[in-house]
Parts: structure tokens; sequence; C-alpha cells
């Protein structure tokens, strides 16, 4: 009767573990589902409530990287004229801590650019509520056209380093 006792309880757990990992993977992304359609529908609250209070963004220009603080000054005149941006996934990959208190995630996106990656980490609140803590948005360059872009940049590029090197 022992035995069966064990067996139950390890088929049980077995089942559960699957079963919340699967739940933590659609909290996840129906936050960032969620987070790109307030961009589109240019809901600064929604948009902004999704950032935990110590968040970074990473845009695609080097010089941009904002607290979250920053990045709502920034983005408040586009959501306020309703000029924002409109990503949607093509793909995603998540993962999990062991604690599945934080998550990480990439994902393919279709923009205004044409493909963008996403990339970001995203905390459990106290409340249990995924929140992002930091993303970074960057352009995809094909391999075959990379020698094209390096000379596109290179003028900006220099500045920036001439920046760095002082």
């Amino acid at each position: 009767m022992k035995n069966k006792s064990i067996i139950v309880l390890v088929f049980f757990i077995s089942a559960w573990i699957p079963s919340a990992y699967s739940q933590e993977k659609a909290a996840v992304n129906h936050l960032l589902d969620q987070w790109h359609k307030a961009a589109a529908e240019a809901n600064f609250n929604a948009y902004f409530n999704a950032f935990t209070d110590q968040a970074v963004f990473i845009g695609t220009d080097a010089g941009e990287i904002w607290t979250k603080k920053q990045f709502q000054d920034f983005a408040q005149p586009y959501f306020e004229s309703k000029k924002t941006w409109n990503f949607k996934a093509l793909q995603r990959n998540i993962y999990f801590s062991d604690d599945q208190k934080t998550a990480w995630f990439d994902e393919l996106l279709d923009t205004w650019m044409g493909i963008s990656r996403g990339s970001g980490v995203l905390i459990k609140d106290p409340e249990g509520k995924w929140k992002i803590a930091h993303y970074v948005l960057s352009a995809t360059i094909p391999n075959e056209k990379m020698n094209e872009v390096v000379k596109i940049k290179k003028e900006a590029d220099a500045l920036i380093l001439e920046h760095y090197k002082k």
C-alpha cells in the first residue's frame, strides 16, 4: 500500500510540474502580447505598467539606454499623438529560473523596421504578476548585408567610439 501511495504522489507531482510551467509560460506570453498591443493602441498606462519601477529599455540606437522614467519621457509625445508602434511577435522563446520567479525571452517581431528582435528579462512581483525588468530591441541584419550596414554606420560609430575613448 505504501508503494502505491508513493507512485500516486510521484504521478501527481510529475503531472503538476509541466502544468505549472505551462501556466507561467502562458502568463508571460500574455503579458508580452498585451504590452505590444498597448503600444499599438497608444495606451500609455497599460504599456508602462508592464515594467518594473527599475526597468531598463535598450533601443536600436547606441544612445538608447533608458530607465523607465526616461523611456516614458521619450515615448509620451508618441502616445499622446497616437503615433506609436505596432510590433507583432512572430516567434518567441521563453525560459525560466528554477524557482520560476525570473524569466527571460527572445522574440522575432514584425515591425515598421521589418523583422526585428526583442529580448528581455521579466521578474515576478510580490503579487505574483510578471513585469518587464529589462528589454532590448534590435534590428536584424542578414549576414550577407552586414558589410553594407557597417559602411552606413561607420561615421556615427566613429563619433560614439571617440566619446567612449575619452
